[in-house]
């Protein structure tokens, strides 16, 4: 399950939070809701929260079984790329 960055607005704090890629909380009870988060009586549901930027892994083509680039990044593509 994909992790994301998200920022508490009642208290500026950033959480890890694990949900599905296809949820999209935009308060503080969904998020919990979504997640393990511990309950925290201090934020009420209805904070809102935003969803941080991060930076996405990187792969090295060496680490790959097959580092050669795909057709289209070789010129080699049947004309239908975009």
């Amino acid at each position: 399950m994909p992790t994301y960055d998200y920022r508490c607005e009642a208290n500026g704090q950033v959480y890890e939070v694990q949900h599905p890629m296809a949820l999209s909380p935009k308060t503080w009870g969904e998020l919990r809701a979504a997640s393990t988060l511990a309950e925290d009586p201090s934020i009420p549901n209805d904070a809102p929260v935003t969803k941080l930027m991060s930076a996405a892994g990187v792969v090295n083509s060496r680490a790959l079984k097959n580092p050669e680039p795909p057709a289209c990044a070789r010129g080699n593509c049947a004309g239908n790329c975009r």
